[in-house]
């Protein structure tokens, strides 16, 4: 297979590690814990996992002999950065501990698992995917691990290869399927331990312990350095704005980081949105008003970033989408069976009389787009809906009006842009390439220390590697009750933008000078050799969130 030069040199490329786990560790207990809330209820459904200590890895001059062991991993969910990292520092953390120990990698996500498909991962397969991007090594998939009966099927290839113990690489749902999955097999008194790894670039899988999760960190960069190409673009031709949508479908992480990474005029955040219970007009106007100003000085461009799950965010399209959520999980067939061009009216007669009228006063590509097929947890794709174009025509209708009321006399065009799956995949930057591989190097150790219910965590991230801190979270300490399919289900609670945090507040101070003046940063593509402080940054999120600690 032919390699770019850039694979080769990063094929050489060691990942840096925790000092405290290099050699000798023991482990270190804090206090019992519980869930964020719901506690009576989180308790009653993961009785054997619940009220477990916060671990931390110290390091140790004892010696300890671990037997060889058969562990088996799992690519959950969206592609991140760093996922064969994670998978490079488990093979060599359990290498290390006992040569004779054996990696098999379940093949396209939890679906290998039940469905008996799986590799050896050996030295020969890992060294080819050393510090590259993508999930290819085993692939990934999206099936919910849920039911007895799947956890029984896979536990019939977990004995059959000797498997003491389950690695799922995933986001918040993931992870709450392998603490399912490891209260279920501590319950039948298997011998099977499942851990967890937090990976997700929306960046909303994050708490005191879980300072980040992988992915967010190169996604990051490589949304930035293309942002930073059309805003000197924007700066050279100064003739349009730039509608830019970005990943982010319950947070708005990616955005506020890119934001803070190349000073856009405008950045939306939905959680401000939601907070301050604004209208999709009072958005619309927001942002006619900034380019209509900025215009007063010869300004007609500019660019705007735009989570992609804004839409959920404003609460009157909040409320009319979890209704809509809920009608499909109960008449999805029936509206299968409804000739399209009836399917709008069908809509506006089953619901209630606020969201039928919301509903119907929507533009009908935007209508259609709120019933498409709904994702695996019976959501509304909102990746689906053009709010980038939804709002940038909006933006030209009221400044229309404006203009003709004498308060704007500029010129308004558009260019509109989705970054999406350009971050997916990427070459992880050198944190994420230690971070993921710290990650799963961790989680070598809690399997080695008999550990179940688990994530692994590497917390003091802006620091260097090696004064990094490696240890285990309960999974069931991150987790709360949600509406999943018209059931209260139990999972782990999503990290949302936080409005008294530094990284917004910072956000904040800037953005009236960001708006009114062009203060465009650029700052290139990913930088993978050279000075620590450009090649090694953690975002600026984490930094800002880690500042003073």
């Amino acid at each position: 297979m032919k390699k770019s030069a850039l694979q080769t040199a990063r094929a050489a490329y060691l990942p840096k590690l925790p000092e405290a786990i290099k050699a000798g560790v023991k482990v270190v207990e804090g206090a019992p814990t519980q869930s964020v809330a719901d506690q009576a209820e989180i308790k009653e459904l993961f009785p054997n996992t619940y009220g477990m200590p916060v671990l931390t890895f110290a390091k140790s001059d004892e010696k300890k002999n671990y037997p060889a062991i058969n562990v088996g991993v799992i690519l959950s969910g969206g592609q991140a950065p760093g996922g064969h990292n994670v998978i490079s520092g488990l093979f060599d953390g359990i290498k290390a501990m006992n040569k004779d120990s054996r990696l098999f990698g379940f093949l396209l996500g939890p679906g290998g698992l039940i469905d008996h498909k799986y590799i050896e991962l050996t030295a020969d397969i890992i060294d080819e995917y050393r510090n590259t991007g993508g999930f290819d090594i085993i692939g990934s998939g999206r099936t919910k691990l849920e039911k007895e009966d799947q956890f029984d099927k896979g536990l019939e290839i977990i004995k059959e290869l000797g498997i003491k113990a389950v690695v799922i690489i995933g986001g918040d749902d993931s992870n709450t399927n392998a603490c399912v999955l490891a209260e279920y097999y501590k319950q039948k008194n298997t011998g099977v331990q499942v851990i967890g790894c937090p990976k997700t670039i929306d960046g909303d899988l994050k708490n005191e312990m879980i300072e980040s999760s992988f992915g967010f960190d190169t996604a990051c960069k490589v949304y930035s350095e293309v942002i930073g190409n059309i805003q000197r673009d924007c700066n050279s031709a100064q003739k349009y704005w730039h509608f830019i949508k970005l990943m982010g479908r319950s947070a708005s992480h990616i955005a506020l980081e890119c934001a803070l990474q190349t000073q856009p005029n405008i950045c939306l955040i939905s959680e401000e949105i939601e907070e301050k219970q604004m209208t999709l007009d009072d958005v619309v106007n927001y942002i006619a008003n900034i380019v209509a100003a900025r215009a007063e000085q010869g300004n007609n461009f500019g660019t705007v970033l735009i989570p992609e799950g804004l839409i959920e965010f404003i609460p009157a399209m909040k409320r009319l989408i979890a209704e809509l959520n809920d009608f499909l999980a109960e008449n999805g067939a029936e509206f299968a069976m409804i000739k399209k061009s009836e399917q709008i009216n069908y809509i506006i007669k089953h619901l209630s009389p606020e969201n039928s009228a919301i509903y119907a006063s929507l533009p009908e590509g935007v209508a259609r787009q709120l019933t498409l097929d709904r994702d695996p947890h019976g959501n509304v794709q909102v990746s689906l809906i053009e709010t980038e174009k939804l709002l940038g025509e909006m933006v030209a209708r009221r400044l229309a009006t404006m203009k003709d009321e004498g308060k704007y006399a500029g010129k308004f065009a558009t260019q509109y842009h989705f970054f999406g799956y350009e971050g997916r995949c990427a070459a992880p930057s050198n944190f994420d390439a230690d971070y993921c591989y710290s990650l799963g190097y961790t989680a070598s150790l809690l399997i080695a220390e008999g550990k179940t219910g688990y994530m692994s965590s590497v917390r003091n991230t802006t620091k260097p590697a090696s004064q990094w801190v490696a240890g285990g979270v309960p999974v069931t300490m991150m987790m709360n009750m949600e509406r999943r399919h018209g059931e209260m289900k139990p999972v782990i609670q999503k990290a949302l933008v936080r409005l008294d945090g530094k990284p917004f507040n910072y956000f904040v101070s800037q953005r009236e000078e960001w708006a009114m003046n062009t203060c465009y940063v650029y700052p290139g593509p990913i930088q993978y050799f050279g000075p620590t402080e450009v090649c090694d940054q953690p975002t600026m999120t984490l930094q800002l969130e880690q500042e003073g600690k």
